[in-house]
């Protein structure tokens, strides 16, 4: 299917890569269908709205800064897009990147992560019930702290 987007314009895309959001996102309930695609810079991806061009948003699997990032959401939850707290493998867990104009102080929204059921391609941006979690994460901070604890 073809789908116009920000990054790449009009592209041909899988229709394995629509994901569908009962709910929307956070500030976008109207919006409810999306696609998730590849990044040119790894280890990023763009989630594009299909209904409207111009929304798109930069993801990041958050255990590449964060390897002790769990969401912890709540069951209800995780109900409507059949999914359950132990059903892990299930599960994409994507964060949304925010990049100001000096990109090394990008954010991860860890607070509100994007739980996507990778059988069924529905998700939902939940609310994690972990105070830890904030929703502005300095991605090369916290990145450079896993790198040097692993030396």
């Amino acid at each position: 299917m073809k789908v116009n987007t920000k990054p790449y314009g009009l592209i041909d895309v899988d229709v394995r890569q629509k994901i569908h959001f009962p709910y929307g996102l956070l500030g976008f309930e109207n919006l409810k269908n999306f696609v998730l695609l590849d990044a040119l810079q790894q280890p990023f991806y763009w989630l594009q709205s299909m209904e409207v061009q111009e929304i798109a948003f930069v993801l990041i699997d958050p255990n590449i800064f964060r390897p002790d990032y769990t969401p912890d959401v709540s069951s209800a939850d995780l109900e409507p897009i059949q999914l359950t707290p132990d059903s892990k493998e299930k599960m994409l867990i994507l964060t949304i990147v925010t990049i100001p104009e000096e990109q090394r102080e990008m954010t991860a929204n860890l607070q509100g992560p994007l739980i996507i059921n990778r059988d069924l391609h529905i998700g939902r941006q939940c609310i994690t019930e972990n105070e830890n979690w904030k929703t502005r994460h300095k991605i090369i901070e916290e990145l450079s702290q896993v790198r040097n604890s692993a030396c």
